[in-house]
C-alpha cells in the first residue's frame, strides 16, 4: 500500500510541476506541492535532519511561531538591516504581508513546512539571490540542500531539467545559480534554523557573517541586487 501512495503521489507531483510551470510559479500552485509531501518518507527525513541540527530540535519542540511581519515597522529601519531589506522586497514584489498560506503547526512536518514557507523571502535577503527564475532556483537550491525539504529538492531538479530540455537559453543561469546556492548551503549554518525575529534590528552583512556565508549572490546576474539597488 505504501509504494502505491508513493505512486500516486508521484503522479500528482508531476500534476502540479506543469501547473507551476503554466503559471509562471504561481504561489497557490508552489504550496499545494509543498503540502502533497506533508506526510511522507521524505518529509519525515527532512525532520530528522532538521532536528539534528545544532537549536534544530529545541526550535521544534517549542514550535518558535512562522513568520509573522510586520512590514510597516520593519519599513522604518534602516536599509542596510535584515528588517528594512526584508521590508523593501516584500514592498518592490508588491506582497501582501498575509499571503502566506494558513496551515497548523500540530505535527512536526506542518511546523518545519510552516517556518520555511514564511521565512523564504528571508532566504533571498541573507544570500542576495534575485526572485526572477535562476534567482529562485538557488534559493531553493539552499534549502533543499541543507536539510533535503522535499518540495525545493524537486522544484530545483526539475527547473533545471525542463530548461535543459525546453529552454536551453536559461538553463546556464538557473545551473549556475542552483551551483552557487549549494555552494552556500555547505558554507552556511541552516538557514531554516535561524531565529530571524531576534535580529531584524542586525545589518544583513552582520548575518551573513553569523552564519558563514562569504559569497553572497546580489552582484552575480542573478542577484537580487538590480532588484534593490
Amino acid at each position: 500500500m505504501g509504494r502505491f501512495q508513493e505512486v500516486l503521489r508521484a503522479l500528482n507531483n508531476l500534476k502540479l510541476l506543469a501547473a507551476i510551470g503554466r503559471s509562471g510559479g504561481d504561489l497557490s500552485s508552489v504550496a499545494d506541492l509543498v503540502d502533497s509531501f506533508l506526510d511522507s518518507p521524505q518529509m519525515t527525513d527532512c525532520v530528522r535532519r532538521f532536528r539534528a541540527l545544532p537549536g534544530g530540535a529545541e526550535l521544534m519542540e517549542e514550535r518558535y511561531p512562522p513568520l509573522q511581519p510586520d512590514i510597516e515597522r520593519l519599513a522604518q529601519l534602516p536599509p542596510e538591516t535584515l528588517g528594512g531589506r526584508y521590508a523593501r522586497l516584500i514592498t518592490s514584489l508588491g506582497y501582501d504581508p498575509e499571503f502566506f498560506r494558513p496551515r497548523p503547526t500540530t505535527s512536526e512536518a506542518q511546523w518545519l513546512t510552516q517556518r520555511i514557507a514564511t521565512t523564504h523571502d528571508i532566504h533571498h535577503v541573507v544570500c542576495g539571490f534575485g526572485t526572477a527564475a535562476a534567482g529562485e532556483s538557488g534559493v531553493l537550491a539552499v534549502t533543499a540542500a541543507q536539510i533535503g525539504f522535499p518540495a525545493y529538492v524537486l522544484l530545483t531538479s526539475a527547473g533545471q531539467l525542463a530548461s535543459f530540455r525546453l529552454q536551453i537559453e536559461r538553463f546556464e543561469a538557473i545551473s549556475s545559480a542552483v551551483s552557487h546556492g549549494h555552494a552556500i548551503a555547505r558554507q552556511a549554518s541552516c538557514l531554516a534554523a535561524a531565529r530571524w525575529e531576534e535580529g531584524w534590528e542586525k545589518p544583513v552583512s552582520q548575518w551573513r557573517q553569523e552564519l558563514g556565508i562569504s559569497d553572497p549572490a546580489d552582484s552575480e546576474h542573478y542577484g537580487l541586487a538590480a532588484q534593490l539597488p
